[in-house]
């Protein structure tokens, strides 16, 4: 019932996520009628996701998927009681490595690194380093993402067919500025006769995200301080933004960031031209 009406138009990863940790419950619980299930039978559920050794945020994603696939079949089911897997308590910063910045001594490595090796590979990094995008925002990007033509060359960052974005406000312009600059123009120049930007991690109807990740952060290791990965430029960039004393809702806008509060759900937000100010003060 869940992924029929609610899985549709969700990604392969949406119906895996779905059937594996309810596949986790039954596994560890039985298949029970859904108003069986016990308080008893979700402590014996934490138990057992924890003596496979996953981390807390792993626990949490788990516990969140089927929390949902319950509070929805109720809903629609009419069954009006507690949901027994919503309140487990298990700590949640168990295995949990916390994500560094990257110092920006390792960031101009990195970049000069990426001018020198000049291939499809190190134009992902860089245009990752001067953006803050998300790994697969960048992977999944059309040649038509990136407008170079304009006054303010920029990025585009939108949902796909082949790659969904995170979250509602994850939908964002970027302004291209230095290394990202460097980047999309070799992107734009290379010729492949593919509509995507990085073809390599689009031969399916999905972005490969994961190949990209481990294949980028294999060859990041031996120039980067410990436990800094590709996503540790994302952490950078809000460093960096700060450190030029950019205004939150600018660096939230930048990255795609939530901003709390409810004004901010109001309006398009800041237009190219000061996004693109407070993006070269941070090269600059």
């Amino acid at each position: 019932m869940y992924l029929r009406l609610k899985g549709d138009s969700k990604p392969i990863t949406f119906r895996r996520a779905a059937e594996r940790s309810c596949g986790y419950v039954i596994d560890t619980c039985g298949d029970k009628d859904l108003t069986l299930y016990t308080k008893i039978d979700a402590a014996a559920f934490r138990d057992a996701m924890v003596s496979r050794g996953l981390s807390g945020s792993s626990i949490t994603r788990v516990f969140g998927t089927v929390r949902s696939v319950i509070n929805f079949a109720s809903s629609e089911l009419g069954l009006e009681r507690p949901n027994p897997f919503a309140g487990v308590y298990y700590d949640r910063e168990k295995g949990v490595r916390k994500r560094e910045p990257l110092p920006f001594e390792d960031l101009k490595a990195v970049q000069i690194e990426c001018r020198r090796l000049d291939d499809d590979l190190r134009w992902l990094v860089s245009l990752v380093s001067d953006t803050g995008m998300r790994l697969a925002e960048a992977a999944g990007l059309a040649r038509e993402d990136i407008i170079l033509d304009a006054d303010i060359p920029h990025v585009v960052i939108q949902e796909h067919s082949w790659r969904r974005l995170k979250t509602r406000t994850s939908t964002r312009i970027v302004p291209l500025v230095g290394e990202s600059l460097w980047a999309a123009k070799r992107l734009k120049s290379a010729t492949h006769g593919s509509d995507f930007a990085f073809p390599r991690y689009n031969r399916t109807d999905m972005t490969n995200a994961n190949a990209a990740s481990a294949s980028l952060n294999k060859w990041l290791k031996p120039m980067v301080t410990e436990r800094c990965t590709m996503h540790s430029f994302r952490h950078s960039l809000r460093d960096r933004l700060r450190a030029v004393e950019c205004p939150s809702d600018i660096v939230d806008q930048i990255g795609g960031w939530q901003t709390e509060g409810v004004g901010h759900s109001y309006g398009s937000g800041y237009p190219l031209d000061v996004l693109y100010r407070w993006m070269e003060k941070v090269i600059s």
